[in-house]
């Protein structure tokens, strides 16, 4: 996957993921909406996005293997 591609239509970029891995702070993304979701931990899936509602929140790492 290139540094821009995005695991899915509304997710984060493989770049967007990185920067997330990097930083260490528990942050996640909405795959419905692509809000950067904060205090979710890297394994999570399904939690509720506080953006639109979705429960397609998961976890940055999470992200990376099942899209990566």
């Amino acid at each position: 996957m290139s540094p821009t591609q995005r695991p899915s239509p509304n997710g984060p970029t493989t770049e967007q993921l990185l920067e997330a891995l990097e930083d260490d702070d528990n942050s996640g993304f909405c795959l419905a909406c692509g809000e950067q979701a904060y205090g979710v931990e890297p394994d999570a899936r399904r939690y509720e996005c506080e953006e639109c509602g979705a429960r397609k929140v998961y976890g940055a790492e999470e992200c990376l293997i099942m899209c990566g």
